[in-house]
């Protein structure tokens, strides 16, 4: 196999581009240290470090091949891999079931219900590519993908998938609606033109009104687990920080700018660093 395709498979898996990776990570490993009152179990830690890789590559891989009729009259998916016609759908299969087979063999040396709850996260990743030919809100349904290793992370730190769980898996549903809107409104004249849905064009004028609204829903949401767990100082000034973040997006999305509205996007992995830091800190050493 010769370097230009290994550097196909690696586009086609999004490995030049680790935005995606960080925010299915910053909720795992929120689940991660919350379940386990600190450090998860080293192996349970690896294993789902290793997951939300393997996983996000795989939802990349699928995604490129729904979309593969899609992508070539969108100026920024023109030249993905399987658009330009430099990867088969035949190879592109082989990969996301090596990638997808691979996650699978590492779940299943965790408890029975983390490996039941496997399935609907496989099940996940490969329907969300669909769901902005049937909803305007496939940002949602992205937020229950990315967001499915909480309860998986506490079933496997702890047996079972506690409240706190559900109750966090809600925090990066709103939080997904929010991020992925900005992403939305980047794209959203070849979103217009191509006919596929998204919330950004749900939302129209009240675009940023709505992600401002979601925003404070997410921050008000994890004042609320705050609370509940007896965080102090450390987590209120995490969230100190990572309403910094959601305010400076809403400078950058102010005039909807194409770019702007990207580079919005992309500091979201910052705010959902910001967070963690204060789990991290309140679980480890408190």
């Amino acid at each position: 196999m010769n370097s230009q395709r290994l550097r196909d498979y690696a586009l086609l898996m999004r490995m030049d581009k680790p935005i995606g990776s960080a925010l299915l990570l910053w909720p795992t490993l929120w689940a991660l240290w919350l379940a386990a009152d600190g450090p998860p179990t080293p192996w349970v830690g690896f294993v789902f470090v290793a997951g939300v890789f393997l996983m996000r590559s795989a939802g990349c891989v699928i995604n490129d091949l729904a979309d593969r009729h899609i992508d070539p009259h969108v100026d920024r998916t023109r030249d993905r891999p399987l658009a330009a016609g430099r990867v088969t759908v035949r190879e592109a299969l082989w990969l996301f079931a090596a990638l997808t087979l691979v996650a699978f063999a590492l779940v299943l040396t965790m408890n029975t219900l983390t490996v039941a709850l496997s399935f609907a996260g496989i099940a996940l990743a490969m329907t969300y590519p669909l769901m902005k030919r049937f909803t305007h809100l496939p940002q949602a349904y992205l937020g229950v993908a990315f967001g499915w290793g909480i309860p998986m992370a506490f079933a496997a730190e702890t047996g079972t998938v506690t409240l706190t769980a559900w109750y966090l898996l809600v925090i990066n549903i709103l939080w997904a609606i929010a991020y992925d809107t900005m992403y939305a409104m980047s794209d959203r004249e070849d979103d217009l033109r191509i006919g596929v849905k998204s919330s950004a064009i749900l939302f129209g004028r009240a675009d940023r009104a709505m992600v401002a609204l979601l925003q404070v829903m997410t921050l008000g949401m994890l004042i609320g687990l705050g609370v509940f767990a007896d965080f102090g100082l450390p987590y209120a000034l995490a969230l100190v920080a990572a309403t910094g973040f959601a305010l400076y997006q809403q400078v950058l999305i102010r005039h909807r700018d194409r770019l702007d509205c990207f580079k919005a996007f992309l500091n979201n992995t910052w705010f959902g660093g910001a967070v963690f830091t204060g789990i991290f800190i309140e679980t480890t050493f408190s």
